[in-house]
């Protein structure tokens, strides 16, 4: 702009060129991918429900592949340890116990029939022997060699369903043992992943958690959500952002972004808008609902790091060629838009229409020419100046901007 130089009044003349609409949002770095560091995995089958963290390496720990991350609290899986221990002994006992038991029971069958079996030849020798006896001896010998014959029979039979009792029972023992054995040696081989390694090479960033909270020691994981940190891979980076409900209707994939850092300001990345929630959420530091917006970062830069704050410019719609000029330089009064701009020594009171509008400018479609000259302010002495309008024949042609072209 340049000063009069009859009066204070700010003076400017449009400016030409590429316009644009932009949103500036905060928002914070992360990994479009990372890998998880995870918790035991066998750990709800051993019916441990919770783990709490009690060493974990500092965040933006550079880690080899099975290098130490984290460790957790033991306590919990020690005492499940001791007392699938017991019940294992327990087992062991019982499995003795069921096998002495079998075996004493089939030796004694074994021994009844060996018993029986001799019973039986004794009476078949008495009823040989006794062909010369009267006929009543004879019948009664050979009752007793049927009855000491059956005697015999059922005792075999009962052997063999004495057999299949012990086989069951065993089986049962052997089970009941082999399912202890199985529980003690998972809890015994959970020891070891209770010290967490890392599954590939990275940085350590600490979990978040629903509420925003980061994961460290004291934290607890659990078999539902097992996560003790994350491997970000750092080749491939956006910026997450929330945006207010009135300015979301206007953002769209694929938009173009200018993005800043914080942390080094001077250095300007671009990106692009790859995603746009559809449902809006209550954040802690928002009073209204907010949408969740993922811009992801077109250049790689061993700069971008997590959890880093960005200052996003989405460009909303630009024009190559226009001409626009300061807000400060528009005014409107019963639904007239009008500029004031000055012509020699007078001022002129100008209709204007407006195109696309930005924080700091708007674009004038018709009623100011690229060499005019427009105040900032309103000047002094304009009350019940008439006001030139856009259909009278000495307003400047329509569209200057379409006119230069």
């Amino acid at each position: 702009g340049c000063f009069s130089k009859d009066s204070k009044d700010i003076l400017q003349k449009p400016v030409e060129g590429q316009f644009e609409v932009t949103i500036t949002t905060t928002g914070e770095l992360q990994a479009v991918n990372s890998i998880d560091v995870i918790g035991p995995q066998g750990a709800r089958k051993a019916g441990i429900y919770r783990m709490n963290i009690i060493r974990l390496v500092p965040e933006g720990t550079f880690v080899k592949k099975g290098e130490f991350v984290a460790e957790l609290d033991k306590s919990d899986l020690l005492s499940k340890l001791s007392e699938v221990e017991i019940n294992l002994q327990k087992s062991q006992a019982q499995y003795a116990q069921a096998r002495l038991d079998c075996t004493l029971t089939l030796i004694q069958s074994r021994n009844e029939m060996i018993n029986l079996k001799y019973a039986m030849e004794q009476r078949k020798l008495e009823k040989e022997e006794s062909i010369y006896e009267s006929p009543s001896t004879i019948r009664q010998t050979e009752i007793e060699y049927e009855k000491a014959e059956r005697a015999l029979s059922q005792s075999q039979n009962n052997y063999k369903i004495k057999v299949r009792q012990a086989t069951a029972k065993m089986r049962e023992a052997e089970a009941e043992l082999s399912k202890e054995q199985k529980k003690y040696t998972d809890i015994r081989g959970l020891i070891g992943d209770f010290t967490i390694l890392a599954p590939s090479n990275g940085m350590v960033i600490y979990y978040r958690e629903y509420d925003g909270k980061k994961r460290t020691v004291g934290s607890s994981i659990n078999p539902w959500n097992p996560e003790v940190a994350t491997l970000p891979d750092l080749s491939k980076m956006e910026s997450v952002t929330y945006v207010n409900e009135v300015d979301i209707q206007k953002i769209k994939k694929g938009q173009q972004v200018r993005i800043n850092l914080d942390a080094t300001p001077d250095k300007v990345f671009s990106g692009v808008v790859t995603q746009v929630a559809n449902i809006g959420e209550q954040r802690p530091n928002s009073d209204s609902k907010v949408f969740e917006v993922n811009i992801e970062i077109n250049e790689i830069d061993s700069i971008l790091l997590p959890a880093m704050t960005t200052s996003n410019q989405v460009v909303i719609s630009s024009i190559p060629y226009a001409l626009y000029v300061p807000l400060e330089s528009i005014h409107t009064e019963d639904s007239l838009t009008f500029v004031y701009k000055r012509i020699g020594r007078s001022v002129v009171k100008q209709e204007v229409r407006l195109g696309l509008i930005n924080e700091n400018h708007a674009v004038i479609e018709e009623g100011v020419l690229v060499e005019d000259e427009l105040y900032l302010s309103i000047p002094e002495d304009t009350d019940g100046l008439p006001v030139n309008r856009l259909d009278n024949p000495q307003s400047p042609p329509r569209n200057a901007a379409k006119a230069k072209l």
